[in-house]
């Protein structure tokens, strides 16, 4: 009965290897979102002598969106494959080793997702904002309703983090 215990816990253990192909697929998604940045470069240069200011600073927070989603995706990679598939041990060494790497748990990458995700939002909300005469009253109260969603779930998450890990700061 033992040896059938041991094989089904090595053969669950092995099985978190089914995560990786997800994380290179969020290598393919970075590849993607880098022709997306690509583009949106291309369109705010290519329209700068004739761009209204508004319409500048709308591109500009249109990079900052795409950057800092791209930064999330390498941070829920390497977070995510370091705590759920295998550590990077031969990087462990590495110059150019983010000081983050290896040290973010769970808790901590659902705070970050939390945390990017109202940032990223508050953009959205920001370049509507600058949009303004073209988007409906409804259309904005639905995007700062969602953006104050956001916001207070991620103050209760945070807060039930925080009572869980018994309000000290370390995980």
């Amino acid at each position: 009965m033992k040896r059938i215990e041991n094989a089904i816990e090595h053969f669950l253990f092995a099985s978190r290897w089914l995560m990786a192909p997800i994380y290179l697929g969020l290598v393919l998604a970075l590849v993607v979102l880098l022709i997306k940045f690509g583009k949106e470069v291309w369109q705010l240069f290519s329209h700068i002598m004739t761009a209204t200011g508004a319409e500048l600073i709308i591109g500009v927070l249109s990079l900052v969106d795409i950057a800092l989603i791209m930064s999330l995706l390498v941070i829920i990679m390497f977070s995510g494959y370091e705590n759920f598939v295998s550590k990077m041990e031969d990087l462990h060494s590495h110059t150019d080793r983010p000081d983050w790497m290896g040290h973010i748990g769970f808790s901590d990458l659902k705070i970050k997702l939390i945390g990017s995700i109202v940032a990223i939002s508050g953009i959205e909300l920001l370049k509507a904002f600058m949009n303004v005469d073209n988007l409906s009253d409804r259309h904005l109260a639905w995007m700062v309703g969602i953006h104050l969603t956001f916001i207070v779930s991620g103050l209760l998450y945070a807060l039930m983090d925080r009572i869980q890990t018994g309000g000290g700061g370390g995980h």
